[in-house]
């Protein structure tokens, strides 16, 4: 297969969209135009990938956690607005537990001719490749399994990790000189932080050690975000792009972050990562994928695998557990790999 207008979709959050990058260079390698449906939550890492010559964004009732109720005017709309890009093929990307037979429907009312997809239920006529993977591999891999089965193998030279267009914009201004340890308060789900109290003493150690500390967040995480930094660094909490994090990320000498979408984005410019990571959902396939990242939390606590937003367990032991020495040993190993 080559040429025409290929579409990838994944409607999900920043993270998802982000791993779905050595994908998305697969099948742009041949494609003459590659178009990215995102979901809101996605749309400005989207912007970020290699080989995306334009982004869709629409919210899908179908992912997010507390949905709008169906309006058949936008789900028109929306059909309408993807008959009018001619795409030749299609690529669904998904989470292992969500199915792509709701917006294979939306695209073939639309005319696409040739969809592809990883899917447990039988597609009917929905799909031209139903496509089968082993669960728990990492999920950067999962989706680009799914490209190559497509018939868009990765183009020779491409390591396959995530990645992110360059250049990127300059935000000495915000930061200060490079070489800095970035703390990331924050994520989705409460259960899948980093937990405040280690937040605060982790910022405590590096700034012992005479590093400078950026702290980053959400405009709603900015009190938290402060707090942090009171051990001797700046927040810039709400006050950055999608983009502009990455460039905070890229000069920093260290991410320290929990489970959430800047984990993935530090991994994706080449910065070392301590990922806190609650069990909640696998380390296996969600930890950031790339050569320099160290996983912390007990892995086989009583959360595992329940995909809870908020820890079950009282006092979240799988990440309190964690201390800021092992956080700055963790640190210290990755450093010294460089």
């Amino acid at each position: 297969m080559s040429g025409g207008t290929v579409l990838v979709a994944r409607l999900d959050s920043m993270g998802d969209v982000l791993l779905s990058g050595p994908a998305v260079r697969a099948a742009a390698h041949t494609a003459d135009r590659l178009v990215y449906l995102a979901g809101p939550r996605g749309a400005e890492a989207a912007r970020l990938l290699p080989g995306v010559d334009r982004v869709v964004t629409w919210l899908a009732p179908w992912v997010v956690a507390d949905p709008p109720p169906v309006d058949p005017a936008r789900v028109q709309r929306l059909v309408r607005l993807l008959a009018g890009l001619e795409i030749d093929r299609a690529v669904v990307l998904t989470s292992f537990h969500q199915s792509p037979l709701p917006l294979a429907l939306l695209l073939r009312m639309a005319g696409v001719p040739w969809i592809g997809a990883v899917s447990e239920d039988y597609p009917g006529s929905l799909l031209d490749v139903r496509h089968h993977v082993e669960h728990g591999i990492p999920e950067a891999r999962r989706m680009l399994s799914l490209a190559d089965a497509c018939g868009f193998p990765l183009p020779p030279g491409d390591d396959g990790l995530p990645a992110v267009r360059r250049p990127l914009p300059d935000t000495r201004d915000l930061t200060g000189p490079d070489g800095y340890a970035v703390v990331h308060v924050g994520a989705d789900a409460p259960s899948r932080e980093l937990p405040q109290e280690l937040a605060v003493k982790t910022a405590v150690a590096f700034a012992e050690r005479g590093m400078r500390v950026v702290v980053t967040g959400t405009e709603g995480e900015a009190d938290r975000a402060a707090e942090v930094a009171e051990a001797g660094g700046v927040s810039l909490a709400g006050r950055t792009t999608v983009a502009e994090l990455a460039d905070v990320l890229d000069r920093a000498a260290v991410a320290v972050a929990g489970n959430t979408g800047p984990a993935h984005l530090a991994a994706a410019v080449g910065t070392p990562v301590v990922s806190l990571f609650s069990p909640v959902v696998p380390a296996s396939a969600w930890a950031p994928h790339g050569p320099r990242v160290r996983v912390l939390g007990d892995q086989d606590a009583p959360c595992a695998g329940t995909r809870a937003r908020r820890c079950p367990v009282p006092g979240h032991p799988c990440l309190a557990s964690v201390t800021s020495d092992e956080v700055l040993s963790a640190v210290d190993d990755l450093l010294e790999e460089r």
